[in-house]
């Protein structure tokens, strides 16, 4: 059946591929993401493959892609990915709806063991796009630091009272995006192409944050998080280049799952004024 020029539906298969985890890949990653973890001698980051959605951006993504935002992401673990193995990956919509005015559809991607077929990660991408009749003209952004400060109050975040994981921070640069979300130029690498899409400057990929937060959980809890770790993480406000932030975590509670114990916690990302892009609840097996 010819899919092609189709409207994005709940059930439509977007696309699969298949990759060789080298040492090569993950040193990259850890480079861009100046994620160094002992960990990565053995195994890779679980979220290498952070972006895969987005290869199959023609299948899932709605027409009008002026002022399109990355709104929540969830992660699930399974099973470390092993270096030297080969990986298959699957896109799939699996729901769409409607919030405060934006159009979400929200894309399933699972990386799995190729050989094995062993399920490793599965993410969750909520992306949120513009009514065609929401367009600004020429005089204006659908969203700059103005428009980006102002939203509406939220609940009190964090309200865990626990432990405090260690804390990572980063300078989000022209080549750390360049790095995270290239070669090529788009929004995420290019001041230009992200004028053309509503934005006065790039746009750090939201995909960034959440492995700043996996990094925290990962740093914490090692093997616990790569094999049975959660993250449900939303974006709550936009990142542009050259900017810091600092991800944290902090226990909330711990209850027994099996022979084990899960510990979930409060993760963010704050910029140095304190305001917060990122916001969610994450857990792993001790």
């Amino acid at each position: 059946m010819n899919l092609l020029g189709q409207p994005a539906f709940v059930g439509r298969h977007c696309g699969s591929h298949e990759y060789d985890v080298t040492r090569k890949v993950v040193d990259f990653y850890a480079d861009a993401l100046d994620d160094h973890n002992k960990l990565y001698d053995e195994v890779a980051p679980p979220l290498l493959y952070h972006s895969e959605c987005y290869q199959f951006v023609g299948e899932w993504y709605l027409k009008n892609l002026f002022g399109n935002l990355h709104g929540r992401q969830d992660w699930e673990f399974f099973a470390p990915i092993q270096i030297d193995s080969r990986v298959r990956t699957r896109s799939t919509i699996i729901e769409r709806y409607v919030k405060r005015g934006r159009d979400y559809v929200v894309n399933e991607t699972d990386v799995v063991d190729a050989e094995s077929g062993q399920l490793l990660v599965r993410g969750h991408t909520h992306q949120s796009f513009l009514p065609p009749k929401d367009r600004k003209d020429d005089a204006g952004y659908v969203v700059d630091k103005s428009t980006a400060g102002g939203k509406v109050e939220r609940p009190p975040f964090p309200t865990a009272t626990g432990k405090d994981l260690a804390p990572t921070s980063k300078l989000i640069d022209a080549r750390r995006c360049w790095m995270f979300s290239g070669p090529g130029r788009n929004y995420h690498t290019d001041a230009e192409e992200a004028k053309k899409l509503g934005f006065p400057n790039i746009v750090v990929q939201g995909m960034m944050t959440t492995c700043f937060a996996a990094q925290v959980m990962l740093d914490e809890f090692g093997m616990g998080f790569l094999q049975g770790g959660k993250m449900s993480l939303k974006l709550t406000n936009v990142v542009w280049v050259d900017e810091h932030v600092t991800a944290y975590g902090r226990i909330r509670e711990e209850w027994p799952e099996g022979t084990r114990t899960r510990v979930a916690c409060d993760v963010w990302v704050e910029k140095d004024d304190g305001s917060r892009v990122l916001i969610g609840d994450a857990s792993a097996l001790r």
